[in-house]
């Protein structure tokens, strides 16, 4: 059963991750009524190593991204690679300092919480149909957005608010360019994944 839950889950994580519909409240409710064998911190852990199997995908679609950030950082030159470079690290600031000093009480989310998770859910939803209301610009991400955007990632923590949902949500009310804040919403969540799955491997 153990190998057709994980199966279950990483259908559900794949159909869900790239959809603002909140991949980890999804697979909070799979984990209910499976039910599952995870429970608190090896259910976080086990919704990390599916947004990881996701992250990849993402590296190979945004791999020219990517790279552009990787340069931008190493240049030490301030054009406009490193600027984009410097966005996304201000953007995973604040859900690194959440992750590294509320651990504990994150942990605590993941422990079958389906009245927390239906409650971010509708949170979602209300900010998915304020963004959908807002019209089109051409803005660009400036870094005062880079740490607003930021702020959303780490509020999306939270099962049930989508990662995805409040970045480009939060963007788009901010008046940035839909298709810009797509972009930099994929890119700015793969090193944090890398650095969780690094720091829980270690």
């Amino acid at each position: 059963m153990d190998w057709i839950e994980a199966f279950i889950l990483g259908v559900i994580q794949g159909l869900t991750e790239f959809l603002p519909v909140s991949s980890s409240g999804h697979l909070e409710l799979a984990k209910l009524i499976l039910p599952s064998q995870y429970t608190g911190e090896s259910s976080m852990l086990m919704t990390v190593v599916l947004h990881f199997a996701t992250a990849l995908s993402t590296v190979v679609i945004f791999r020219k991204d990517l790279m552009q950030i990787i340069k931008g950082i190493f240049q030490f030159q301030w054009n406009e690679a490193t600027k984009f470079s410097v966005k996304i690290i201000i953007s995973m600031i604040p859900a690194a300092l959440v992750g590294v000093f509320f651990d504990d009480i994150i942990e605590s989310f993941f422990n079958g919480a389906v009245l927390l998770v239906g409650s971010m859910l509708l949170v979602t939803g209300g900010l998915l149909f304020l963004a959908d209301k807002t019209k089109n610009t051409t803005k660009e991400v400036s870094l005062f957005h880079s740490i607003i955007i930021g702020i959303s990632q780490a509020i999306a923590i939270l099962p049930g608010i989508s990662r995805s949902g409040a970045t480009i949500g939060t963007s788009v009310l901010l008046g940035i360019d839909r298709e810009k804040a797509a972009r930099f919403s994929f890119l700015m969540v793969v090193p944090l994944i890398f650095g969780k799955i690094a720091k829980d491997l270690y």
